[in-house]
């Protein structure tokens, strides 16, 4: 597990987190499919109450199903069957915001940018506070490089009340701020990120990595060793990085320690290759 993708690569990791209660079950408000603005179930509504799936229409259910399909395709990499899934899920409930999202993601994954915006300005204006369109929207336009107008999005998901995804947000738009350079600022996102979820090991690393970069090392250190103190969150990365530190620390010993495992755990790894290398500064 590459602890610096599972920061950055998930341009639809909040919806597919949330085909949860994604789509058939309704999720909590923000998540995709389970809105924003809970106004915008007629049932709810008219009983002043939050929307749950038992409020869903008969065709409000037909269409999630096939949403669901829509997103296991895209998931599997199949855009082109995920993009006609789609399609039927929007032909049975034009007003299903989650499916002109996923239709944004599969347009995104296809390379296809202007139908991506076009689809993702248009699930905005059907919910103007969809958390996940918003964090979705803004990593499409981190991936573009366009990062004012990322971190502009990310800044609007980050404070929808009560998201369950703002985790996520803070995580990605820290990932996002040190693309562009922003270290500062990143530090302060990726905290965020790590106070609200501080068991999330991408968390951990990408902040204990901002804090190297930025001559924290003791901190640093702490946030590394959190993260390599469990086994099924250690990988090439996490030793490589705690390498760093220490050799940055003087601490020979402990640096060779996780150069030791990264030999053999990691054996022909790019990090394992820099270790070897004595190359520290790379």
């Amino acid at each position: 597990m590459n602890w610096r993708l599972l920061g950055t690569r998930a341009v639809w990791v909040l919806f597919a987190t949330a085909v949860c209660a994604l789509h058939l079950g309704g999720c909590a408000s923000g998540g995709p499919g389970g809105s924003g603005n809970w106004r915008a179930n007629p049932a709810a509504a008219s009983r002043n109450d939050i929307a749950t799936a038992s409020d869903d229409s008969e065709v409000r259910k037909r269409a999630r199903i096939r949403l669901e399909l829509a997103a296991t395709y895209f998931g599997q990499g199949q855009y082109t069957t995920a993009l006609d899934e789609v399609k039927q899920t929007l032909a049975i409930d034009p007003s299903l915001t989650a499916g002109v999202e996923m239709r944004a993601l599969i347009y995104d994954a296809m390379g296809d940018q202007s139908r991506a915006d076009e689809s993702f300005r248009q699930a905005l204006a059907m919910e103007p506070g969809n958390a996940s369109v918003l964090h979705n929207y803004a990593w499409s336009q981190c991936r573009r490089k366009a990062y004012d107008r990322a971190d502009a999005l990310f800044d609007q998901a980050v404070k929808v009340p009560l998201a369950p995804t703002v985790p996520q947000s803070w995580l990605a738009r820290g990932v996002c701020q040190v693309q562009s350079g922003k270290w500062a600022e990143a530090e302060v996102s990726l905290n965020r990120a790590y106070e609200l979820d501080p068991g999330n090991p991408a968390a951990g690393y990408n902040l204990a990595n901002v804090l190297f970069h930025r001559g924290e090392f003791e901190r640093a250190r702490y946030h590394a060793r959190r993260v390599n103190m469990v086994p099924a969150q250690v990988n090439a990365e996490s030793l490589w990085l705690a390498a760093r530190i220490e050799h940055k620390l003087g601490n020979t010993a402990g640096r060779d320690e996780f150069g030791a495992q990264l030999r053999a755990r990691f054996v022909g790894s790019r990090e394992a290759t820099l270790f070897e290398l004595g190359r520290f500064d790379d």
